[in-house]
């Protein structure tokens, strides 16, 4: 598989990703949208990131655990470059050419915003090695939106021993946000935002609810 392989290149499969800040519960509206779309008859491959493919699992434990100043933003950047390369290679690009629907939790636009905006000033780096050693982007992007505070409490309440992002505090999580609804401001045919404050059935309904139109539209 080559770097670069776009929208445009592949076969009849669908990515979709979800994005927001740590809390924000997008990977329980992920398995939401999985359940909902195999139940329509779909083949589904639900996967994450960092990880979905074991040599980015061994590269996840070293993002999320540990020390928040474990490493620096530019290190994060080619750790979580080099955990998507394997992900894509074996889990997403197979699953694309084989025409399922492909839903991660988390994705290239996570990068953008954690080391490209809310740890440092890095947008630059993070487009040009996207561009050099992934080229994919998702079809449709969910972004789960909520108030920092509330879902840092969240987050930390999981104590799933994966905080180090959580660890950073209340105004990074800030920032986060921020920065989320600034991507999603500059790709609206892309991104969708989503009120994550909401009952997670609520949720749920609107998101397969879109996801729908977004079919149907796709396939008129």
């Amino acid at each position: 598989m080559q770097a670069g392989k776009d929208r445009g290149n592949r076969a009849s499969g669908i990515f979709v990703s979800f994005e927001g800040i740590d809390g924000s519960g997008k990977s329980t509206q992920a398995r939401a949208l999985a359940d909902t779309l195999r139940r329509a008859g779909h083949e589904i491959v639900l996967t994450r990131e960092p990880g979905g493919a074991d040599g980015a699992e061994a590269i996840r434990r070293l993002l999320v655990e540990g020390d928040p100043d474990r490493w620096s933003p530019e290190t994060e950047i080619l750790l979580f470059n080099a955990a998507r390369r394997d992900h894509l290679e074996r889990t997403i690009q197979p699953a694309l050419d084989a025409g399922r629907i492909v839903i991660s939790d988390r994705f290239a636009d996570s990068t953008r915003v954690y080391q490209g905006a809310a740890r440092a000033s890095l947008r630059p780096l993070v487009d040009q090695l996207h561009a050099l050693v992934i080229g994919l982007e998702p079809d449709l992007t969910f972004v789960i939106d909520m108030d920092p505070g509330d879902a840092l409490a969240r987050g930390l309440a999981r104590r799933s021993g994966e905080d180090r992002f959580e660890d950073l505090g209340l105004g990074f999580q800030q920032r986060l946000r921020a920065g989320f609804l600034e991507l999603a401001a500059a790709e609206p045919d892309r991104m969708r935002v989503i009120d994550g404050a909401r009952a997670m059935a609520e949720v749920s309904t609107g998101i397969a609810a879109q996801m729908q139109r977004w079919m149907a539209a796709r396939a008129a």
